[in-house]
Formats: structure tokens, sequence, C-alpha cells
């Protein structure tokens, strides 16, 4: 899929939305999102700005009837942005390797303009741009996650500035995890995906929980490095072996984390070099998106963009 591609085959919110209905109800029954029944649904008449109402009522649910649209229930639920743009967004944000800030993608979508005091004015703002970037991350995220198989490799890391780099007034404490840096763990197979996700705290039982709900008992290899956290792995069964960093070991034969190291430093790049500064709280979220990007490679845009769809 071109850049222009979304342009030309959804140039307006009703091209858009017939997609988007198509995607949600292939068979064309329309099922209500509260009860999910597809029985007694009345589509509503169009608005005048409407050649096609998406908007249907249920009389399922009680007696009045439960009104919803295309929308309900999804991430475009109540979005100020128009359901073609979000489109255009989630196209930037797959092809875009390092991710793409939310200022840029305004600019690329809706263009900007400045008035005579230099403020931006334009038609899409940057906070609803912001919100719908971070809206499309949240879909990102596999419902459907298989634990991984194979040769695996279990890193940790550290995402943000340090403490002591910070203004005086803005330090949060000493340590790694009460200071500025938040810590991540992450797996991935060397023939497969990659999952992560964010720590409260760098623990053994932390770090043996994660990697028994990621990780099958099956695997031909789990490679880590010499973190106390995984010194439990062995008697849980898996086939663990270690190189040690800290002695300047970085490879022993088919031992090592060198993928799980390369998908580390994608990470850090986008984020010190598109978004600048990403908080603890919406860190997950930014995960999703480069997690999706890496399991989805060697896709076809158009499966990972309607893939993406349906997951709204």
């Amino acid at each position: 899929m071109t850049l222009t591609e979304p342009t030309d085959r959804f140039p307006d919110e009703a091209t858009a939305k017939t997609h988007l209905f198509n995607l949600r109800w292939p068979d064309g029954k329309v099922a209500c999102p509260r009860c999910g029944k597809d029985e007694k649904i009345y589509r509503r008449a169009p608005r005048k700005d409407e050649a096609v109402s998406y908007r249907w009522t249920c009389k399922s649910c009680n007696k009045n009837g439960y009104g919803f649209s295309l929308t309900t229930g999804t991430i475009f639920e109540e979005a100020k942005l128009p359901l073609h743009k979000f489109f255009q967004i989630l196209l930037l944000m797959l092809t875009s390797k390092k991710g793409m800030s939310a200022r840029q993608v305004q600019r690329t979508v809706f263009g900007e303009t400045r008035n005579r005091k230099g403020w931006i004015v334009g038609k899409g703002s940057y906070e609803s741009t912001w919100y719908a970037c971070h809206r499309i991350r949240a879909a990102m995220r596999d419902e459907h996650f298989l634990r991984l198989t194979g040769a695996v490799e279990i890193d940790e890391t550290y995402v943000g500035g340090s403490d002591r780099n910070r203004y005086k007034n803005k330090r949060r404490g000493t340590g790694m995890t009460e200071g500025a840096k938040v810590p991540v763990i992450g797996a991935i197979a060397r023939k497969g995906n990659v999952v992560c996700e964010v720590l409260d705290r760098v623990t053994g039982n932390v770090m043996d929980d994660f990697v028994m709900r990621t990780v099958d008992e099956k695997v031909s290899l789990v490679a880590t490095d010499e973190h106390k956290g995984y010194a439990r792995l062995r008697q849980a069964g898996y086939p663990h072996e270690t190189v040690t960093h800290s002695a300047g070991e970085y490879v022993r034969g088919e031992i090592h984390t060198a993928n799980l190291d390369a998908f580390w430093s994608l990470v850090k790049r986008g984020i010190m070099g598109s978004f600048h500064q990403v908080s603890r709280g919406y860190l997950p979220l930014y995960l999703n998106e480069f997690s999706y990007r890496h399991n989805n490679r060697g896709r076809y845009t158009h499966d990972v963009f309607d893939r993406v769809l349906e997951s709204c």
C-alpha cells in the first residue's frame, strides 16, 4: 500500500465507513455490540448529509431499543477525527520503522498554517491526532498471543534518561526503578515474534512469571544474560543457558541475545529520535506499536492494515 492509496481508496467518510462495515460484519448481518444478537436490528433513517445510514436500533436489548452506530465499541467511537483520516494515520504508523510523532503525523495528514502570531492552526488539532495515535497503538495489542517456541532469547532493559541528568526539582529518586528509567522485559523467538512489557519491579518472581506466560515449556533453548532473576529457569524445566556480558562474553555458539538487543536498540532509537520523551504510563502503548511492526514484518501492507482495523 502506497502513501496515496488510502486517499484514493477512501476519499471521504462514506467509502471509509463502507470498508469498516465489511470488516466488522463480513456476512452483512449487523450484530448489537451490547447483547451480541443479530435479530430485531433496525437501520435508522439517514441524515441529510448521509447517503446511507450506519446507525441502528436493537430491540432485543429492551423495548425502547438500544441505539448504536458503526463505530460503537471500537477505538473510533466518539473520536473527533474523521474515519478516513484515521486510516491515513494508521498507514503512517505501520510504514514508519522507528515510529512517527503525533506532531509529524499532524503535519503530514492535515498540514499546518501559522497565523500572524506564529501559532499553528489547522483542521486537525495536535491533541486529537495524539489521541488517535494512542487509540491505534491500543488496537495493536495482540489478544491472541501464542507462547514462543523454538530458540528463545530473554533480556531486560531500561528505557528513559538517567535521574541525575534531570533538574534538581524534577528528580524522583536515585535507583533505577525509583528514578526516571523504566524497566522493560522482553522475549523473542529467533524464527518468530517478540513480546515485551513494562515491569513494576525487577525481581526474580516477576521475571519468572513473565517467562512462564510467554515462553512454552517445549522450547529448544532459552538464552539470557547472567541476571540473577533468571536463575530459577532451569529448575522450572527450561533448557536455560547464559552469556556473561559483564565479562565481555556476548556469544557462545548459539547462546546469545543479539536479536533481542537489536529490537531494544530499535525501540530506544525510535523513542529518542521520533518521540523524544515517553512517560511510564504510555510506554506499554509504544511497545505495542514497535512489537506489532516487528511481528508483522514482511507481510503485505494491505493485510496488516485490515488486520489492525479488524482488532479496533
